[in-house]
């Protein structure tokens, strides 16, 4: 099967991006496009997900975007990648488990590169550096299309996390490559996506 690989340089808006995201989720279910993964900056930006609480707003000022996909409320922001996708599980393994095990091996794989040794936990979905949080998943699943993704922390600021309780885990922290490497990675991105590939293709 062939995926279809979308880098976007540009940081595209939120909105923008789930009405293109939503629209190629309704094509694979009618066998008229490709599975998509694709590569993607926000502009700052908070979303929440379906299981999502007030009292994880801190900072009551801040606009909070409602989206369809899995898990609670989490930041976008410049230096921050996001990896979206359309998975047509139809064609594969009906396995959530081994959808989201594929990509949070992608997410500890990619770190590898960089010397970063991370993480999976059980009880909190996600991947960690130690007791901090790096990358956030978030998946939702309509007729075994698997789609959303993951965010993946390289060096964003971290700050804008404190005006909520990300991924309502209010006893964690986030981190990123940044902030652990002092670097920040460059033309990356081809790298990501192959990895993210070879890991789906497993399915």
């Amino acid at each position: 099967m062939s995926i279809e690989i979308k880098i976007s340089k540009k940081p595209i808006s939120y909105k923008t991006a789930m009405l293109y995201l939503n629209k190629r989720v309704e094509e694979v279910k009618n066998g008229k496009n490709r599975e998509l993964l694709w590569i993607l900056e926000h502009p700052t930006t908070y979303t929440c997900g379906v299981s999502f609480n007030e009292k994880e707003i801190i900072d009551k000022k801040i606009k909070i975007v409602k989206s369809n996909r899995g898990g609670k409320i989490t930041l976008h922001n410049p230096g921050q990648k996001i990896v979206y996708f359309v998975i047509n599980l139809n064609e594969r393994k009906k396995d959530i488990r081994k959808l989201i095990s594929s990509i949070e091996n992608s997410i500890i794989q990619f770190l590898e590169n960089y010397k970063i040794k991370a993480k999976k936990d059980k009880k909190n979905i996600g991947i960690w550096v130690k007791n901090k949080k790096i990358a956030a998943i978030g998946i939702r699943v309509s007729r075994w299309i698997a789609y959303h993704g993951c965010s993946i922390n390289i060096s964003n600021n971290l700050n804008q996390y404190l005006k909520i309780i990300p991924c309502g885990l209010d006893n964690k922290k986030v981190t990123s490559i940044l902030e652990i490497k002092n670097i920040k990675p460059k033309n990356y991105e081809s790298n990501l996506a192959n990895i993210f590939i070879k890991n789906i293709e497993k399915i």
